[in-house]
Order: C-alpha cells, then sequence, then structure tokens
C-alpha cells in the first residue's frame, strides 16, 4: 500500500496534471467532504476531480432567458429497436435539464469524432433510457451503439460502477456523514468494462476512447405543479429497487437532471504504465468520488440525524470539560450539567430535511414570481470555479428577513445545496422555528457571554459542521442593517470558524461574500419606525401570520443577489500567521495572530461585498431625490442626474463585480412611479417629482447601500461646494487625509495612493462633463466651477451631497474635542456628547439622515483617530491631542461652509464640571 503515493495522478481533461498532495474537485458543485471509497479501497491523495461546468451569470432565476438552441441531433437510426419502442414510452413522463446546455461544444469541444464512452453511477434501464434522450437532444453520439471493435464487450458505449441495489447504504464507523456502497448479493464485480477498456487501450496505441461521466438524478426539485406525494420519491443518497425507480420517474420524471462532465483521455490513463488491476482500481476510485461529489452538491451531503450529532458534540472534549467545570460552578452532579448541555444543543441544532427544503423549493416559487419583479443573480458561474475543495462559509450582507431564504432558494436551484445557516434565536418561533430548523438553520442566542457551557456547545457544533464540509452561512454583522450601510463587522462566529480549523486543518476555508440589493423592503414599516426613535419590536407568530396577506399583495420591485470575490482563508493565515506550519492547534490554544487574523478577515468581507454591489433604480433615484432640500426635482434635472451618476459608474468602474440597472433615466423614472416611490405633481411649466417626508426618509436606506460608489465623485463635489476656486493639489492632498474615516466608516478597497489616482480620474470626468475646468490646457492645476446657479453647479451639489454629512459628524467630534480641551472627556463620553449635538443640529436647522446621530459611527470616527495617534487616552482614560488636530480642523473650512462650521461650534456640548 505505501506504494499507492508514488502513482502518477490521473491527468485533468486538458492534460495539465495536478499538483502532489493536492485534490481538486468540481467546479460546479458545492464543497462537501470527499466521501470516502468502499471498503478496501485506499484513498490516492492526488487522486483529480472532474471538473464540471458552471452556470452562466446574470440570468433570472424566477423569468430564466430562453434556452441556447440544442445542437443537430445525432441520426437515430441504427438505435436498437426496443431502445426506440421503450423511449417513446418513457417519454411523456420525463422532461430533461441539462448541463451544460451545450455538452456537445463545453464537454466535449476537441471531439474530433473519437470515441465516447459514457459512465454512469449506477446501472438501470431508466438510467440507459435516459442517457440515450440526453445524448441525442444534446448532439452527442449515443450510448446504445457499441464502441468501434467493442472493447467493453457489451455491444454498448457506456459502463456504470454498480448495479442498482435496493439494500441500506451504512455508515462508516468514526467518518460521519459518509457512506459506504453496498455489496453486489452475487458479488459480481462490474469494473469489468472498464479492465476491458484499458486493455484494448494498451493492445491498440491508436485508440483513445473519452470517458464521460454523467450524473442522472430523477425529481431533484419538484416543480410548483408537483404534487407534494411527489417529494417522498425524489433523488436522494439511498439506493433504490426497480419499483420505488418506476414511482420516482412516473411522479418525479418531468424535473430530471443530467449533468456531463469534461472527458478524460482513456489513453492517457493506459500510458501510466500501472499493473492493469492498479489502474481499475484507482480510476474507479476517482469516478466514485466524483459522483459522490456531485451528488453532494446537487441533492446535499447525507446528513446524519440531529440526534447524532447533538451526540458527537456532548461526547467532545472541549464540551466535557466544559460540562464538569459547569458542574462544578453550580455545586450539582455531573449529569444535571449534561442536561443543560443537552438542551443547549438541542436549541442550536438544526434539523435538516430533505423533503422540507424540496417543498420549499417549489413553495416559494411562486410567493418570489407574485411579490418581485424578479430575482437575478450575478457571478455565480465564479462560485462554482472557486469553490471545490474547499469549506464554503457564505457571508452575505444581512438587509431583510427574507436573506435567509432567498439565498437557499437560489443555491439549491442553481444545483448547490443549501447551506446551515446561523439565525438569531428570535426567529426560532413556535412553527417558523421548525421550518427553519429543518431548512438547515441553527440558532444562535444574542449573547454567549458568561455562559462558558453554551459558548463550547455553540463551538463544537460549528466545528463538527466545518469538518463535516457542511457549507455554512451567517451574518458578520449580527443583525439586519437599518441605515443601509454596511455595519461594523462582529468577529465571534469568524473567530469560531477560525478555530474549527486550525484543530482540524484539512479542507480548506473559503469565505463567499454575497450583495442583496432590494428595491423595496418587507421591513420598511417597522424601519421607519427605528429610525423614527421608536424602540424595535419583539418578532411574534401572530405579527408574521398577520403579515402575509399584505405582502403577498404588494409589489417588492426586483431583487439581485451577487457574488463577490472569495476570501481564501490560507492567503490571510499566510499574510498574518507566516510561522504557522500548518499542523492542527489545541482547541485551549490562542496563537497571538488569531485575533489580527479575525480582524482582517471581517475587513476584507465587507469590502468584498461592498465590491460586488448592485445599483438599481431606487439607488439612483435616491442620490438624486434626497439632494434637494424638498425632496423635489423637475423631471429635466432628474434625467440628468441620473444620467450623470450611471456615467461616473461606467467610466469610473468601483469594481468588476459591481452591476448596474441597464434602464434608461427615462424607464428609471417610470420604474419610481410604478412602485410608489415617486409622486408627480403636473404643472403648466413642466412636471416636477417629488418625494414625501416618509419615504425620504427609507430613500436614506436605499441611498446609503451604494454610497460607496461614489466617494471620490461626492468628495471632489464636496470640495467646490464651498469654494468656487480650488487646486488639484488642494483637492488630492485633503481627500489623501480624510480617506482613512471614509475607509473604516464605508469599506473601499483602495490604499491612500489608489484613492488619489481615483481623485485624478474623476477631476478629469468632471471636466469632461463640464463640472469643471481648468484654467487653461498648460496649466490643469487651477480648477473652477461655474460662479452663477447653472444647471453644471446644481447637478455637482448633488453629488457631493450625499457625503456631506459624513464630514459634518467628523466636525462634530473634532470641535468638541477641541472644545472640551485635551485630558477632559474619555471615548465613552465623547461618543454621547457627539451624539447630543448631532441631535440638536438636527432640530436647529435642516433635518438630517436617520444615520447622522448613529453612535456606532461616532464610534468608528473615534477609534481611527486613536488608530492613527491623533487622539490617545491617557493613564486616567481621557483622550488628549496635540496641535496636529487642530490642523486637522483648519482643513474643513474647505468643505463646510463658515455658517456651517459655526453652528456646529455653538451646539458643541461641554462635558459636565464636577462640583467643587
Amino acid at each position: 500500500m505505501p506504494a499507492m503515493a508514488q502513482q502518477t495522478p490521473l491527468p485533468f481533461p486538458d492534460g495539465s496534471m495536478p499538483e502532489s498532495g493536492t485534490s481538486t474537485s468540481d467546479p460546479a458543485s458545492t464543497p462537501v467532504e470527499a466521501s470516502a471509497p468502499p471498503a478496501g479501497d485506499a484513498v490516492d491523495p492526488d487522486q483529480p476531480e472532474l471538473p464540471m461546468p458552471g452556470a452562466t451569470p446574470g440570468d433570472s432565476v424566477l423569468d430564466p432567458p430562453p434556452p441556447p438552441p440544442r445542437p443537430r441531433q445525432v441520426d437515430t437510426a441504427s438505435r436498437p429497436l426496443w431502445a426506440r419502442v421503450l423511449g417513446r414510452v418513457l417519454s411523456p413522463w420525463v422532461a430533461l435539464k441539462i448541463e451544460p446546455a451545450a455538452p456537445a461544444e463545453h464537454v466535449l469541444p476537441e471531439w474530433n469524432g473519437r470515441p465516447v464512452c459514457y459512465v454512469l453511477e449506477d446501472y438501470g434501464l431508466s438510467n440507459a433510457l435516459i442517457l440515450d434522450r440526453a445524448c441525442r437532444e444534446a448532439g452527442l453520439p449515443s450510448p446504445l451503439n457499441p464502441l468501434p471493435g467493442d472493447p467493453t464487450g457489451r455491444g454498448r458505449a457506456y459502463v456504470a460502477l454498480s448495479r442498482r441495489s435496493v439494500g441500506p447504504i451504512a455508515p462508516i464507523p468514526n467518518i460521519p456523514g459518509v457512506l459506504e456502497r453496498p455489496q453486489v448479493p452475487n458479488g459480481k464485480s462490474h469494473s469489468e468494462s472498464l479492465a476491458r477498456l484499458i486493455e484494448a487501450h494498451r493492445a491498440d496505441p491508436a485508440l483513445d476512447v473519452q470517458l464521460v461521466p454523467v450524473s442522472i438524478f430523477v425529481g431533484r426539485a419538484p416543480e410548483k405543479t408537483s404534487g407534494w406525494f411527489s417529494v417522498l420519491f425524489s433523488e436522494n443518497w439511498q439506493l433504490v429497487g426497480r419499483f420505488r425507480r418506476l414511482l420516482s420517474i412516473a411522479l418525479n420524471g418531468r424535473s430530471t437532471y443530467v449533468r456531463f462532465a469534461p472527458p478524460v483521455s482513456m489513453r492517457a490513463i493506459a500510458d501510466e504504465g500501472l499493473p492493469p488491476e492498479r489502474t481499475v482500481r484507482k480510476l474507479s476510485r476517482v469516478l466514485r468520488t466524483h459522483f459522490r461529489r456531485i451528488r453532494s452538491a446537487v441533492i446535499g451531503p447525507d446528513l446524519s440525524t440531529r440526534r447524532l450529532l447533538v451526540d458527537r458534540v456532548l461526547a467532545a472534549p472541549s464540551v466535557l470539560d466544559a460540562i464538569a467545570d459547569q458542574a462544578r460552578r453550580d455545586n450539582t452532579g455531573v449529569a444535571e450539567a449534561w442536561k443543560k448541555a443537552h438542551a443547549y444543543a438541542y436549541e442550536i441544532a438544526a434539523d435538516y430535511s430533505h423533503p422540507v427544503v424540496r417543498s420549499a423549493s417549489f413553495l416559494l416559487a411562486p410567493v418570489w414570481n407574485r411579490i418581485y419583479r424578479g430575482v437575478l443573480v450575478h457571478h455565480l458561474d465564479r462560485v462554482k470555479e472557486d469553490a471545490p475543495g474547499h469549506e464554503v462559509v457564505y457571508v452575505p450582507c444581512h438587509r431583510s428577513h427574507m436573506d435567509y431564504l432567498l439565498i437557499s432558494y437560489l443555491l439549491y436551484t442553481r444545483g448547490i445545496v443549501p447551506p446551515h445557516i446561523a439565525a438569531g434565536v428570535n426567529l426560532n418561533l413556535p412553527v417558523v422555528g421548525t421550518f427553519l430548523r429543518k431548512g438547515g438553520a441553527f440558532f444562535l442566542r444574542r449573547s454567549i457571554r458568561g455562559s462558558a457551557l453554551y459558548s463550547a456547545v455553540f463551538s463544537e457544533y460549528l466545528a463538527q459542521l466545518v469538518a463535516g464540509g457542511y457549507s455554512i452561512e451567517y451574518f458578520i454583522e449580527g443583525g439586519r442593517s437599518r441605515t443601509g450601510r454596511l455595519l461594523q463587522p462582529k468577529g465571534g462566529m469568524i473567530a469560531m470558524t477560525l478555530r474549527a480549523y486550525l484543530r482540524a486543518p484539512t479542507r480548506p476555508v473559503m469565505f463567499q461574500p454575497v450583495y442583496i440589493g432590494y428595491e423595496k423592503l418587507m421591513e420598511g414599516r417597522s424601519y421607519l419606525d427605528e429610525l423614527s426613535g421608536k424602540p424595535k419590536e419583539k418578532e411574534s407568530i401572530w405579527q408574521l401570520l398577520m403579515g402575509i396577506p399584505k405582502v403577498l399583495s404588494s409589489n417588492y420591485g426586483q431583487v439581485v443577489v451577487n457574488f463577490g470575490e472569495p476570501i481564501r482563508l490560507t492567503d490571510v493565515l499566510a499574510e498574518k500567521a507566516p510561522d504557522w506550519d500548518g499542523r492542527p492547534l489545541p482547541e485551549d490554544e490562542k496563537p497571538s495572530w488569531m485575533a489580527a487574523t479575525v480582524d482582517t478577515l471581517a475587513e476584507r468581507i465587507q469590502v468584498n461585498i461592498n465590491r460586488a454591489a448592485d445599483v438599481n433604480p431606487i439607488n439612483l433615484l435616491a442620490l438624486a431625490m434626497l439632494s434637494t432640500p424638498k425632496h423635489a426635482m423637475s423631471e429635466a434635472d432628474l434625467l440628468q442626474q441620473i444620467a450623470l451618476s450611471k456615467k461616473i459608474l461606467a467610466q469610473l468602474p468601483y469594481s468588476d463585480r459591481v452591476t448596474v440597472t441597464p434602464h434608461t433615466p427615462e424607464e428609471i423614472i417610470a420604474h419610481g412611479e410604478e412602485i410608489g416611490v415617486l409622486l408627480r405633481v403636473k404643472h403648466p411649466l413642466g412636471d416636477v417629482l417629488e418625494v414625501d417626508d416618509e419615504k425620504a426618509v427609507l430613500l436614506s436606506y436605499f441611498r446609503n447601500n451604494v454610497l460607496h460608489l461614489f466617494t471620490a465623485a461626492s468628495w471632489v463635489a464636496c470640495c467646490f461646494q464651498h469654494n468656487r476656486r480650488m487646486t488639484l493639489s488642494s483637492v488630492l492632498r485633503l481627500g489623501r487625509s480624510v480617506y482613512p474615516f471614509l475607509q473604516a466608516e464605508l469599506f473601499l478597497p483602495w490604499s491612500e495612493d489608489q484613492f488619489v489616482e481615483r481623485l485624478r480620474a474623476t477631476v478629469d470626468l468632471f471636466e469632461a462633463e463640464g463640472l469643471l475646468r481648468a484654467r487653461d490646457e498648460d496649466d490643469r492645476e487651477q480648477l473652477s466651477r461655474n460662479a452663477s446657479q447653472s444647471d453644471e453647479v446644481f447637478r455637482l451639489r448633488a453629488i457631493g451631497h450625499s457625503l456631506q454629512q459624513a464630514f459634518e459628524r467628523y466636525y462634530i467630534a473634532i470641535s468638541v474635542l477641541v472644545k472640551n480641551g485635551p485630558g477632559t472627556l474619555s471615548a465613552g463620553e465623547l461618543e454621547t456628547l457627539c451624539q447630543l449635538a448631532a441631535q440638536r443640529l438636527s432640530l436647529l436647522y435642516a433635518p438630517a439622515a436617520p444615520e447622522f446621530f448613529d453612535k456606532s459611527l461616532f464610534r468608528g470616527f473615534i477609534a481611527k483617530l486613536r488608530e492613527l495617534r491623533l487622539v490617545w487616552a491617557d493613564e486616567n482614560g481621557k483622550l488628549t491631542f496635540d496641535e496636529r488636530l487642530d490642523a486637522w480642523a483648519k482643513d474643513a473650512k474647505f468643505i463646510l461652509g463658515r455658517e456651517l462650521r459655526h453652528s456646529i461650534e455653538k451646539v458643541s456640548p461641554e462635558a459636565a464640571k464636577p462640583a467643587a
């Protein structure tokens, strides 16, 4: 057996070889723990996976584009008579979904007439007929005709790894979630055809058969017209007999899924020179692993029951130690502490159910169609390329309770198993909690501080999911954003994921950021109340049930889900922990680089979510309409402002994953009126479009979704709000000084130098648009805007308005600090005084956006001041500073008008002096 490690790995379909010690896998599959081979087979660590094609980005889930035309079908005259007869009988009961859409072009791009032999997971008459029909529709050679010379000796051009058996699939001891295929009753080996094929290649050097693995799933995803009974006979991990297969085809045959993999060259395999038996065994292992990965990706991993998973959690050494500690603290017996841990585990654990997930998939489809105008997904094909071989952790932004259902539904309908989702325990409501738990949700308390036992149970549960290869989803913001901005991340779940990986670093972890963009929120009413200062209402089952009719009768526009650039944990560890040698770390060991690694991961996740933003019509309307004091514009001005915003996005692209609505400004305005965002006021001199005060508060939410995309443009525009002339060097210098604060608040991706270059490009664009002009072509240092209230000045001010209040907040903090003097305020006291000053400024002067006096934004600004050492804490914990802060404050005169600066200084409070 040691000699196995020296085997040459099988070549990839493109002829390249995998690196030694690494494993590759299917780009189209969700990564799950690779299944172990049947007993008696050794796993070759270098064996490759069979790569699969991905999906097409940007197509709609609810209203997919028409499929591409099928290639010319092959001649079927030579097909056996029995196949033609049975095929006609089967035809009304079966409808195929084939991936990729054009296998003849994608699977066999260099076919050139070479013999093709298909490989199925199991023999069976239905599989043979379905494969034959799929090949005819795809324009591929029929599997029911023999290969030239019939090297398999079967008179057919397909083979299978095993015969379908009704015997149960038993779990392999000590390897949770991995299944062992039962032995065929007669003990016959079914690798004889593969062996003959390999021998034929040894005998004929000119022979080169292309081996194409094909996966067939009957009833993977019932349509919305399917009956509930059909779910019971859908595809799963159980090998079934002929009768059950017949029922499955009768009930679910019209949802049959056929996936072709790229071919493997039999010539390359035969030329390895291994003994025939070892070659067959190795090829069989590779194919088995491939089929198991595809099955895991399409229908999900074969999950252990909730009870068995809980048992594994409670048997973990870390949990046993926590139980013993709890018993000592409570002065009770270990049995009582164990019961408490058991209750915690059952409160946390998901109870994943394939029938529930499948039922939900066709129940949700009509719901999405009713309440949304469409759900678009972009860049999922890149996920399928990046994910193989990784434990995938989906980390979306959190905008709505619909996020949970939406991502799981999209992944499931695109052939990827839904992840296990960390949900707040507040959602563990009667009925609803059970439904979510069956769909893969596991529940987390809002705070686990002070409960070492709960923390140990939850950490071990998460570690079991990571070790089992189950994809996971959680929201690092901790809760839904009420302002539309990304919230400062909380690192708890990331830290637990990191510790789980470090204790068993067998499968690399990949964090997959996801951006979700809505045009209208179901929680809009409650968000409006909370933004107006009302306390958050506790969720209840009655509140949910009473709200269903209103939801189903509403139009929530379109939803876009964009998958961002992934973050590989190994890359971050190589940067932050270069001394770590890749060996497992004990559970209780916390290296010095752990905190920095968690912080870096959290920041990069938020940055990459923002780099995958979608700009929808409501975002563009919000940017324009909120820039005016009365939230009203003439139709002509609004059209121009929307066109300018789209031009900035097109000519100064933020990222290659940002998507922008293709609609024209006229269509965007019409859409805003259709869903009730804009109100048209007729007037003889031209119609006026306006937004009422209540909708304006909600529109600030949608403006904040995409605020980061206009940071550079807004900064340049702000420089000319109160300055008619300004030098380019001043614009760049001030931009460099303020950028660290904007970067921390908006999770921007650039370095200071890159931001400066973006400012230069923005100035060039503004000059081309006539918003700014240089003194002359030879001297572009002196920049100026128009003096009068021209259209260009109006457009420039509208662009700058979105960031104006951020700079006002910064000046409030500086003003309060300077007014109270060094060594007077702690960080917490400064936050409180800043919030009070912002609230008073909003009451006395122009109303501000709800986040203007958000305490967390002041906290972030103060933290950045301390990080840059512009302020620091003395021995008493009070903030002190030097003349650099005064210089920073003086620069504010370039951005904020004199009257506004005076108003801020006037309302800035002083801390109460202690009584003498």
